[in-house]
């Protein structure tokens, strides 16, 4: 296996997180009173429970590096995800920013940043 690394990010109800995640194409590898493994093809995401987390105020985030990027919008899209600059659940379209890369955002239901990145 090669080295890698996977984000931890909190969830305020894990149950809730792996359904949001679920209609996204996300599967439940491992889950527990105290920690969450979803995967999506080769990608990870792992949350642990935080029943305080405030998705106003909450600085979680990460980076999705995908090779297609169209897909995994378009299932966000398809779950019926707003594209709009507030609140949460949402999506930002893809775009190709000062940094030359192609980037779309993914705010999820606890406010955590996801930023799904084109390879």
């Amino acid at each position: 296996m090669s080295d890698r690394a996977t984000p931890n990010l909190p969830s305020r109800d894990l149950d809730a997180t792996a359904a949001f995640y679920a209609a996204l194409g996300f599967a439940t590898t491992y889950s527990s009173p105290g920690w969450l493994i979803l995967e999506r093809g080769s990608l990870m995401l792992e949350f642990f429970p935080d029943p305080g987390h405030d998705p106003a105020t909450t600085a979680a985030g990460c980076c999705l590096r995908v090779d297609d990027l169209d897909g995994l919008y378009a299932a966000c899209v398809a779950a019926g995800l707003p594209e709009t600059h507030c609140g949460w659940p949402r999506l930002h379209p893809p775009r190709v920013e000062d940094s030359g890369m192609r980037i779309g955002y993914l705010v999820d239901a606890d406010g955590v940043l996801l930023r799904l990145v084109q390879n």
